[in-house]
């Protein structure tokens, strides 16, 4: 009985050169993101969080807050996934049901340039938050700044996590 030799790599190839600490970060900011984004539709729903109504007026809700802030959380943690692509096999290879991609190597400027950018986007927003939150005047209840205050908090590490994993995905694509 004859065997056959398979010639092409597993899938998962690529994932075996990254190690845990690279995974773990990558996936520590798709849950730094998280609860933000929580927050934004816990708001839409009407969760009581403490806000006073000049808060929902800000963020125009009702009116068009209530499709933005969806929307807001939506772009958030899809950029949030997309950190899982520098340590996944499809952050490499083209997945190979895209059209005239599909299988071929991602070039490597296409993922590290808007990483880097990111990366730089994420820590001025978190320097930002914390320079904001710390003088704000809102109208917010102590608790509901307390609720506000721990589900934004974690964005503060999105933008250190993105650098770390940025900075390894290009050393390891780029070594011989």
């Amino acid at each position: 009985m004859p065997t056959t030799v398979s010639t092409t790599a597993p899938a998962d190839v690529g994932d075996l050169r990254v190690p845990p600490w690279a995974r773990r970060a990558a996936a520590a900011v798709v849950w730094a993101s998280l609860p933000s984004a929580l927050w934004r539709l816990a708001v839409v729903l009407g969760v009581p969080l403490g806000l006073g109504q000049s808060e929902y007026d800000a963020m125009k809700i009702p009116g068009w807050g209530l499709l933005a802030l969806p929307l807001l959380s939506l772009a958030q943690e899809g950029l949030a996934w997309l950190t899982l692509g520098l340590v996944r096999p499809w952050g490499e290879v083209w997945p190979r049901r895209l059209p005239y991609l599909g299988g071929r190597p991602v070039p490597i400027p296409a993922a590290v340039i808007p990483a880097a950018f990111g990366t730089l986007a994420c820590t001025v927003y978190g320097v930002l938050l914390v320079w904001t939150t710390l003088h704000a005047q809102m109208d917010i209840t102590p608790w509901g700044n307390w609720l506000l205050t721990a589900s934004y908090l974690p964005l503060v590490a999105w933008g250190p996590l993105l650098g770390a994993v940025t900075l390894h995905y290009y050393r390891r694509r780029t070594r011989g």
